[in-house]
């Protein structure tokens, strides 16, 4: 498999679980701090295509900064540059784990689904 890049946050316990699966299963990965460097709004582009374009799945709806900046009740009239660009500068609004190859990108940990992945 390709070089993934793994985009995580050190004080959160799913992306250190995310991580610790990844280096079990010897999985190589570029590990970027998701909070200094957002993935870009091509990299966010291209995991829309993975998520079958639903731009709300690329959200950290949980996240604080979500509840602060009112996104609930915005998601819904950003057009599609818009939530990526908003993405692309505002780490904390991503989901996370966000892991992306060339082949699968995912959000968030869910263990069965990222057996199918990286298996």
């Amino acid at each position: 498999m390709a070089k993934v890049k793994f985009y995580g946050y050190g004080q959160c316990s799913t992306c250190k679980k995310a991580q610790k699966f990844l280096e079990s299963k010897r999985i190589e990965f570029e590990n970027i701090p998701i909070v200094e460097r957002p993935p870009s709004p091509s990299d966010l582009k291209k995991m829309l295509g993975f998520l079958k374009g639903d731009l709300r799945k690329l959200f950290n709806t949980s996240g604080q900064l979500y509840r602060e900046m009112g996104m609930s009740q915005k998601i819904a009239t950003l057009s599609e540059s818009e939530a990526l660009q908003l993405l692309s500068k505002h780490g904390k609004l991503v989901k996370r784990p966000f892991v992306l190859s060339d082949k699968a990108g995912l959000v968030g940990f869910q263990e069965a689904e990222w057996k199918k992945v990286f298996s």
